[in-house]
C-alpha cells in the first residue's frame, strides 16, 4: 500500500512535466513515418562549403523543451543496459508493458532520443518517424491518467 502511494505521489509530481509535453501528441501522431529533416540547399552551397541539416521547427520546439523538464534521465544507458534494450523492437515491447514501476525507464528511453539526439541528431528524426517518442508520451499519459484525473 505504501509503495503505491510513493509511486503516486512520484507520478503526480512529473504531471506538470508531462503536460508542457502532452501538446506535441497530435503533431507526433501526423508525422509518424515522415522525414523532418532536409538538407540546406542554397546557391550553390555545395560547392564551397558543407551541406547541413535543417529540421522541422515544431521538432526542435519539442527536443528543446522536452530537455528543459525533470523527464529527461542523463543516465539513460544504465537502464538501457539494465533492461536489455538494444534497438526500437525492445523499446517498443517495454513500452508496451510499462507501468509506473518503470517510470523511470520511460524517462530513458525519451532521454535517449532527445539527448542522445543533441550529439547524433539523426535519432531526433528517428524517434518520430518510429513513433517511439510518441508511444512513450502516450505511455506517460496513460499512467499519469490512471493515477489522476485527464491531462488537460
Amino acid at each position: 500500500m505504501e509503495e503505491q502511494l510513493e509511486q503516486r505521489k512520484k507520478v503526480l509530481q512529473y504531471r506538470g512535466e508531462l503536460e508542457k509535453l502532452a501538446r506535441y501528441i497530435p503533431w507526433l501522431q501526423s508525422k509518424q513515418g515522415q522525414q523532418l529533416v532536409s538538407t540546406f540547399s542554397g546557391n550553390d552551397i555545395e560547392k564551397n562549403s558543407l551541406t547541413f541539416p535543417v529540421y522541422d521547427g515544431t521538432l526542435m520546439g519539442f527536443v528543446k523543451e522536452a530537455a528543459a523538464t525533470e523527464l529527461m534521465n542523463r543516465n539513460y544507458l544504465y537502464d538501457y543496459r539494465k533492461y536489455r534494450i538494444k534497438d526500437a523492437a525492445d523499446e517498443e515491447k517495454f513500452i508496451a508493458v510499462a507501468t509506473v514501476r518503470e517510470w523511470n525507464v520511460l524517462c530513458s528511453i525519451l532521454s535517449y532520443y532527445v539527448l542522445k539526439g543533441m550529439t547524433k541528431t539523426t535519432l531526433w528524426n528517428e524517434g518520430v518517424s518510429n513513433g517511439i517518442m510518441l508511444k512513450v508520451l502516450l505511455k506517460m499519459k496513460d499512467i499519469v491518467e490512471f493515477w489522476d484525473k485527464p491531462l488537460a
